[in-house]
C-alpha cells in the first residue's frame, strides 16, 4: 500500500504537470484538425478538389487526403528521433524552446495555404513539432511524479491530447455555419497556433526535470527541484519523503553512469533487458493503433456519411465522438493506478476487437441502404468502439511507454516508442480513404486480425509497472536496482534514513573544508 507521503501530489507539481499538457494539446489539435477540414465543402472548392465519390477526380482528392494525414505522421517520425536526441542533449526545457516555434509556423502556413504544397509543408513541420513533444511531455511528466500517483499525472497527457480532439471537432463543426468561405476552414486550422505559444511563454519558468539534472552532475540544483515539486519546507513527512525520493535517484544515476556513457541506440539491442522493453514499447504503441482508432477517427466523418447520415450530422457525431473519447481518458487516469497498465490495454483491446466485428458485419450489411435500425446500430457501435479506447489505452500507452526505460535512455526510448506510433499511423492513414472506397467493410478485417494477435502477446509479455518508483521499474526487466522507495519496512525505511542523513553530514563537511580552502 502506498503510503500518504508517495500519493501526495503538491500544487506546484499539478501546475507544472497541466503546463506541460500545453504540448498535448498541440499535437491533438494538429492532429486531428484536418480530420474536420476534410468535412467542408469550401476546402474542396478552394483547392479544386472533388467530394463527390462518382468524379473522375475523387481519386485525386482520396491520394490528397492520404498525404496530409501522411504528411503530419511522416514529419512526427523524424520530429520523434531528434526529440530523443534533444531531450538528452539539449534538455528538457530546452527542447521545449525548440520545439514550439516550428509548431507555431506549421500552424500558420496551414491556416494561410494558398496551394496545396504549402498545406502539405505545413503539415510536415505540424508532425515534426508534435513530434518531438510527444517524446518529451509525457516523459517530462513521468519523471517530476510521485510514484503512486505517476499513472494519473501522466495519463492528463493522454486527457488533454484527446481534448484538443474534441475542441478541434467543435471548432470545425461550428465552423461549418460560417458565410465565409475561407474562415469555414482557415480559422480553425489558425487556432493550431495559439496553444504552442502559450506553452512558449511559459517554458522560462518551468523547471528543468531533476533526473536530467542528475545525469549532468547537478544534484544541488536537482534537490531544489525535487524539494520545491514535493512541498516539503514546512511538512517534515513530505521532506523525509522528498530525500528519500532523491537518494535514490542520485544513487541509481550514479550506479547507471558508465552505462549512460555507453548508451547509443546499438547498444539498447544488444542489451536483453533493453531488448525486452524495445518490444514492449513496439508492441503498445503498434497495438493501439492496430486497433484501427486513427482510422475510424480521422475518416469518421467520411465514414458517418457512409451510413447514410447528412455532412451536418456527420460533423456533429465527430465533435461527440471525441468528447466521449476525453471523458474516457479522464477515467482512464482515475483506474490505471488502481487496476494497472497491463490489465487495461488487455480490456481495452478485447472491447475494441469485439465493437470493430459487429460494426464490420453492420458496415457489409447496411452501409449504402436506407435501413434506419441497422445504420443506428453502426453508429452505436462506433461510440462503444471509442468508449474502450478512451477508458483503457489511450493514456495507458503514453504512461507506459515513459515509464519502462531507465532514466539514461528514456529520451531514446520515448524517440522509439513514438517513431513506432507515426510508423504505424503513417501505414494505416494513407491507403485508408482508397481502402474504404474499394473494398469498403473489409479494411477493418486487417485490424481486427491484428488485434487478435496482439492481444495474447501483450498479456503474456508484459510487466507490469504501478506503483513503482522509476528507478525500481528496472528490476521488472531484469537490470540491477541500486536501493527500493516503495513499500519499504519500517525497518528499512529507517536503515534508509540513516544513510541519507549520513550522506548530508559528509556532504556538510565536504562544504566546510571547501570554504576553509577558500578562506585560506
Amino acid at each position: 500500500m502506498a503510503t500518504k507521503e508517495e500519493r501526495h501530489v503538491s500544487a506546484f507539481n499539478l501546475a507544472i504537470v497541466l503546463a506541460l499538457c500545453l504540448g498535448s494539446i498541440t499535437y491533438g489539435y494538429s492532429f486531428s484538425i484536418t480530420s474536420t477540414t476534410i468535412g467542408q465543402p469550401s476546402w474542396y472548392l478552394y483547392f479544386d478538389l472533388s467530394s463527390d465519390s462518382t468524379s473522375p477526380r475523387y481519386a485525386y482528392t482520396n491520394s490528397i487526403i492520404g498525404g496530409i494525414n501522411g504528411a503530419f505522421s511522416g514529419g512526427g517520425f523524424f520530429g520523434a528521433l531528434v526529440g530523443g536526441w534533444s531531450c538528452d542533449g539539449l534538455g528538457r526545457k530546452r527542447t521545449l524552446l525548440f520545439a514550439t516555434p516550428i509548431a507555431i509556423l506549421a500552424g500558420a502556413l496551414q491556416a494561410g495555404a494558398r496551394n496545396l504544397a504549402m498545406f502539405l509543408a505545413g503539415r510536415v513541420l505540424g508532425g515534426f513539432a508534435a513530434g518531438v513533444l510527444m517524446v518529451l511531455i509525457p516523459m517530462f511528466q513521468s519523471e517530476i511524479a510521485p510514484p503512486a500517483s505517476r499513472g494519473f499525472l501522466v495519463a492528463q497527457h493522454g486527457v488533454v491530447l484527446v481534448g484538443g480532439y474534441a475542441i478541434a471537432a467543435w471548432i470545425g463543426y461550428a465552423c461549418y455555419f460560417a458565410s465565409n468561405e475561407g474562415f469555414q476552414w482557415r480559422f480553425p486550422l489558425a487556432v493550431q497556433v495559439l496553444w504552442p505559444l502559450i506553452l512558449l511563454c511559459l517554458t522560462p519558468i518551468l523547471p528543468e526535470s531533476p533526473r536530467w539534472l542528475l545525469m549532468r552532475g547537478r544534484s544541488d540544483e536537482a534537490w531544489t527541484i525535487i524539494e520545491k515539486l514535493h512541498d516539503s519546507k514546512n511538512n517534515s513527512s513530505a521532506i523525509s519523503f522528498a530525500r528519500e525520493e532523491f537518494y535514490v535517484m542520485k544513487n541509481q544515476v550514479e550506479a547507471d553512469l558508465e552505462l549512460a556513457k555507453q548508451a547509443t541506440w546499438m547498444s539498447m539491442f544488444r542489451s536483453p533487458s533493453d531488448r525486452k522493453r524495445l518490444f514492449c514499447a513496439f508492441m503498445t504503441m503498434f497495438g493501439s493503433e492496430s486497433t484501427c482508432i486513427l482510422v475510424v477517427y480521422n475518416y469518421s466523418v467520411i465514414l458517418y456519411e457512409g451510413l447514410g447520415l447528412s455532412n451536418t450530422v456527420a460533423l456533429l457525431l465527430a465533435a461527440v465522438y471525441v468528447t466521449i473519447a476525453t471523458c474516457g481518458n479522464y477515467v482512464s487516469s482515475l483506474l490505471i493506478d488502481r487496476v494497472g497498465r497491463v490489465k487495461l490495454l488487455i480490456i481495452g483491446m478485447t472491447g475494441c476487437m469485439v465493437c470493430l466485428i459487429l460494426l464490420a458485419a453492420l458496415s457489409a450489411s447496411y452501409a449504402g441502404t436506407t435501413n434506419k435500425h441497422g445504420l443506428d446500430a453502426g453508429v452505436f457501435f462506433f461510440f462503444l468502439f471509442v468508449a474502450f479506447y478512451g477508458v483503457c489505452i489511450d493514456a495507458t500507452t503514453y504512461v507506459y511507454c515513459s515509464e519502462i526505460f531507465p532514466n539514461h535512455l528514456r529520451a531514446k526510448g520515448m524517440a522509439w516508442s513514438l517513431a513506432v506510433l507515426f510508423l504505424s499511423t503513417v501505414a494505416y492513414l494513407i491507403p485508408a480513404a482508397t481502402a474504404f472506397a474499394t473494398i469498403g467493410w473489409k479494411y477493418y478485417l486487417v485490424f481486427i486480425i491484428l488485434t487478435a494477435i496482439n492481444i495474447p502477446i501483450i498479456w503474456w509479455t508484459f510487466p507490469e509497472t504501478k506503483g513503482l518508483a522509476l528507478e525500481e521499474i528496472s528490476e521488472k526487466f531484469g537490470d540491477k536496482v541500486a536501493l527500493h522507495l516503495t513499500h519499504l519496512t519500517a525497518e528499512q525505511r529507517e536503515e534508509l534514513d540513516r544513510a541519507i542523513e549520513s550522506e548530508k553530514v559528509q556532504h556538510a563537511i565536504h562544504a566546510e573544508q571547501a570554504d576553509q580552502t577558500e578562506s585560506s
